[in-house]
């Protein structure tokens, strides 16, 4: 039994490999396998942009100018998060369901219900920005970060609006037009954000009107990718054009059911993902949070690096069977952990070396935060990987507890690790934040790990 399970496994594996081979993308799998490519394609896209974005910026606005829009951003990040609530998730998955079921009709009632409440979500979300922004600015930070909070409403706006648009699009099964819109934008960025730096410090403006073109950028590049996107669905989601006699009650209490969950996973995500920096920006200076951002920075991109593997592998893993899904998440966990020990003590042993070379002489006080955040090089990529088993065997519950759990504990280990280490300087606080982040990080691994073995991953 086990034998033939094996030699199913590898069945498939060659099949998709011949299909991509002969370009052979017909029926639902060659679908499944393009899609595949489009997503793992938009994927290096975005983080190649993304850390060549943040070099750049790094290197212009210097650690002082890059810490403050670092806490700019992050706090914009998580007034958004209020924004999007899981509504993109539920658009895909409705919407392509009836899709493949031939109903237009049904299909445009939900992206009509869904597009309204984000809309709605969208303007909340802004509006709260906008009306404490300068308490956030001028009294928990006392930092000059208010005209970039108000340029937030701009990128809450935008990012939303090209959010929308790419579900819709994947909704279709259209992920080509995706994958430009991501070229889109991260060339845009590139482009504007650093010619606005450079104008603004060349005729000598303020800090905070720095910032606020720096955010003004980001928008307007959101915006552009927006237009791309909203011509492409005219020419490719023409189920948009039926008629339209909305929601049912019925449909509408299933809609809010299922995004319960995917919204307690998208803010949980957030807060864990920026709740370091909003704390730091509370009790250091703007030049720490740079030095903080620098070296996260690095390990993002090499995070990436290593999470490729599950990336390509476990879209094909989900269409597997029970067993033959365990089987072969099991296999790509001892692969991405081998990837990521040799990216582990690669970083150790180059850091100073690199975020020299990278970012400059300015930044060399990120080195030590670099070598303490490498170790989320040996967690970060496996919880990835542990995650996609999760949402393929559809049980977000287990993660959205987990997350819950773990931005809690992270929240309380900042607030304690950075409040009793600041009496010794700002960079020991830094290290205090280092520290919570890898904690919290450890712990909802260590959930995830234990869970799985209850779910008997695995033989």
């Amino acid at each position: 039994m086990k034998q033939s399970l094996i030699k199913e496994e590898k069945g498939d594996i060659k099949e998709i490999f011949r299909r991509i081979k002969k370009r052979d993308f017909s029926g639902n799998i060659g679908l499944a396998i393009k899609n595949s490519l489009y997503q793992f394609s938009t994927s290096i896209v975005a983080k190649i942009g993304s850390l060549i974005f943040t070099i750049i910026l790094a290197r212009l606005l210097m650690p002082e100018l890059f810490g403050l829009y670092s806490l700019a951003l992050s706090t914009i990040l998580i007034f958004g998060a209020f924004s999007e609530l899981g509504v993109n998730s539920t658009l895909v998955r409705y919407v392509s369901k009836f899709l493949g079921k031939n109903n237009n009709k049904k299909a445009k009632e939900y992206v009509i219900y869904l597009g309204k409440l984000k809309i709605v979500l969208i303007f909340i979300s802004a509006f709260l920005l906008l009306i404490t922004s300068r308490f956030i600015s001028e009294v928990y930070y006392q930092k000059p970060l208010f005209l970039a909070l108000v340029a937030g409403v701009f990128y809450i706006l935008f990012i939303n609006l090209m959010s929308l648009f790419s579900s819709i699009l994947q909704a279709s099964n259209y992920f080509r037009g995706v994958f430009y819109q991501e070229i889109i934008f991260q060339i845009a960025r590139v482009i504007l954000v650093p010619l606005a730096v450079i104008y603004a410090l060349k005729i000598s403006l303020s800090n905070e009107i720095i910032l606020f073109y720096v955010i003004i950028g980001l928008s307007v590049s959101y915006l552009f990718s927006s237009l791309y996107l909203s011509i492409i669905i005219k020419k490719k989601s023409l189920f948009l054009k039926a008629d339209n006699s909305g929601l049912s009650l019925k449909n509408r209490k299933e809609v809010n059911h299922f995004l319960i969950p995917i919204s307690i996973i998208v803010l949980s995500g957030v807060f864990f993902g920026n709740i370091d920096k909003i704390m730091l920006g509370r009790f250091v200076g703007a030049e720490f949070i740079g030095y903080y951002t620098a070296a996260f920075g690095l390990i993002g991109a090499l995070v990436s690096l290593a999470g490729f593997g599950g990336i390509v592998l476990l879209p094909i893993f989900s269409r597997m069977k029970r067993k033959s899904l365990e089987r072969a998440v099991k296999r790509s966990l001892k692969i991405v952990f081998l990837l990521c020990l040799i990216l582990f003590g690669l970083t150790v042993l180059v850091s100073g070396f690199a975020v020299r070379i990278i970012y400059g002489q300015e930044y060399l006080l990120s080195t030590n935060v670099l070598r303490l955040l490498s170790a989320l090089l040996l967690i970060i990529p496996i919880t990835g990987i542990y995650i996609a088993y999760f949402m393929s065997k559809n049980n977000p519950k287990i993660i959205a507890k987990l997350l819950i759990t773990s931005t809690i504990i992270n929240i309380t280990l900042n607030y304690f690790l950075i409040t009793s280490l600041l009496k010794f300087g700002d960079f020991y606080a830094v290290i205090g934040a280092c520290v919570a982040t890898l904690i919290s990080q450890g712990i909802y691994l260590a959930g995830l790990f234990y869970y799985s073995k209850k779910g008997d991953i695995g033989d």
